[in-house]
């Protein structure tokens, strides 16, 4: 297994995992890109493909862990260079922005699932729709925002239907 295919399969789920515990996009974003570098730089440590989830999960624990740890022993850097540079870094190009611009049935059941973590049949019932339904939203969701991302910023589709190659957005620059 590699890290691409990591990637396209637990990023998502990863992201929105790190996203629950700092609550702000930014800093889930920076502990993310570490999570995939270790992933990366250690993808030889995993033996056993079928627990291939759970071991990038646990780095992503490690992670949050080592940034919570970082955090109570600096002071936040500022300046206008530093937001800048942050601007031109952005790994995301535009996922913000269409997460934002999703309609809201699907931007509700996507933030109950994948930013608050409830269960899928719990979304369900606070939504009032049946699971099937949740998981059809959920589904749409991530078709719309698939197709944002090619139309907007040029990302190729595999065979897979997976999001590949890296951003050429006109919007970000």
């Amino acid at each position: 297994m590699d890290t691409q295919t990591l990637w396209q399969r637990y990023g998502d789920g990863i992201y929105f995992f790190i996203l629950k515990r700092v609550n702000d996009r930014a800093k889930a974003q920076d502990i993310f890109q570490n999570t995939f570098l270790k992933i990366h730089s250690h993808i030889h440590q995993l033996r056993d493909k079928g627990s291939a989830k759970s071991w990038a999960f646990r780095i992503a624990r490690n992670e949050l862990a080592n940034y919570t740890n970082r955090e109570a022993s600096y002071a936040p850097l500022e300046g206008p260079e530093l937001t800048e540079f942050s601007r031109q870094e952005n790994a995301f190009c535009c996922f913000d922005r269409f997460l934002d611009e999703l309609p809201e049935t699907y931007f509700r059941a996507v933030q109950l699932v994948y930013v608050e973590g409830k269960k899928q049949a719990e979304a369900a019932d606070i939504l009032d729709i049946s699971l099937p339904n949740l998981k059809a939203r959920l589904r749409r969701a991530k078709e719309i925002l698939k197709t944002n991302f090619q139309e907007c910023c040029n990302y190729a589709v595999d065979a897979q239907g997976q999001l590949t190659g890296e951003a050429d957005c006109g919007h970000c620059g």
